[in-house]
């Protein structure tokens, strides 16, 4: 059983953790390879860095899992997959700030699966703060709209990527109480890795042959949103629930706009900025005005140990 005491409080983590997945986007962005080869080796590449530690340090965990663990723990690397492989593909059809926005609209699935799998009932400031942010996605959606079918189908792509990856955080949130977080995320990155591998050798996708750059941004990818993006959210979700993580992933596209602004030149457009306002004052609302299972009660909860 691992340690009921964070040595960092929650919600800083979760700030770190939101910045650094705030990345992602940006470096897809510049990747020239298949959207599914550069999710693959974002993985493979974080798999084989954690090997010497998990090796070193939590390798006897294995012989405690349980095959139900196995099972939830490979199954959360299904899940992270098909969010991986539905986002970075939306990138090829969509604006990074449309598709970002879109795939982070996880409270919506993830009110609806913590209240079926958990009993966690959300309260009207919890909801209110979420419809806020979930009419800014409408806002910035509808912006994408009026430029054609390619972006549409490019936002839709997202927002199934958001319904995986929430399912990948409820799942986290049901193992990560009694499997470390090394343990955890090795097998789920691996997983994950070789799923979008054998997809890559399946379409006739290569897997090697890419220029230094790309492979650059593999490892960029790797260390940066991934070990210090998803790791620190998966280490977190040990306190507090997925529905606070979903929610506060939601200032990821602030970030990644501001980003695609300078890098790209990506200029939101009227619309756009309308819903990213809503988005951030939806945030705000949950975090400042929430009274729900999740909130500082159980984290402190969860803190001081049961």
């Amino acid at each position: 059983m691992i340690s009921h005491r964070p040595p960092i409080h929650p919600y800083v983590t979760l700030a770190i953790g939101v910045l650094f997945i705030s990345f992602s986007a940006i470096l897809v962005k510049l990747a020239d390879a298949p959207s599914t080869a550069v999710a693959a080796w974002r993985l493979l590449l974080a798999t084989g860095l954690m090997t010497p530690l998990w090796v070193w340090k939590h390798r006897s965990e294995i012989g405690i899992l349980k095959l139900k663990d196995w099972f939830f723990a490979i199954l959360s690397g299904v899940f992270l997959a098909l969010h991986f492989a539905l986002w970075f593909a939306s990138l090829s059809y969509t604006s990074v700030a449309s598709s970002v926005v879109l795939v982070t609209l996880q409270p919506l699935f993830a009110f609806v699966g913590a209240y079926f799998l958990f009993k966690e009932r959300m309260r009207f400031p919890a909801l209110a703060g979420t419809s806020i942010a979930v009419l800014g996605g409408i806002l910035l959606s509808w912006g994408d709209f009026a430029l054609g079918g390619t972006a549409l189908f490019g936002d839709f792509l997202a927002l199934i990527g958001a319904g995986m990856v929430t399912a990948y955080w409820l799942t986290g949130q049901h193992l990560r109480k009694r499997i470390s977080l090394i343990t955890y995320t090795y097998i789920v990155y691996g997983t994950a890795g070789i799923l979008l591998a054998t997809a890559c050798i399946l379409m006739g996708e290569p897997l090697f042959t890419y220029p230094v750059r790309d492979w650059l941004i593999f490892l960029l990818l790797a260390l940066f949103p991934t070990l210090l993006g998803h790791s620190l959210l998966n280490w977190v979700i040990r306190w507090v629930p997925a529905t606070t993580v979903s929610v506060s992933i939601l200032g990821e596209p602030v970030i990644a706009t501001i980003l695609a602004f300078f890098l790209f030149g990506e200029q939101p457009g009227h619309m756009q900025w309308a819903g990213g306002l809503a988005i951030i004052l939806g945030v705000y609302t949950f975090i400042r005005l929430k009274d729900a299972p999740g909130s500082k009660a159980l984290i402190q909860q969860e803190v001081v140990g049961k």
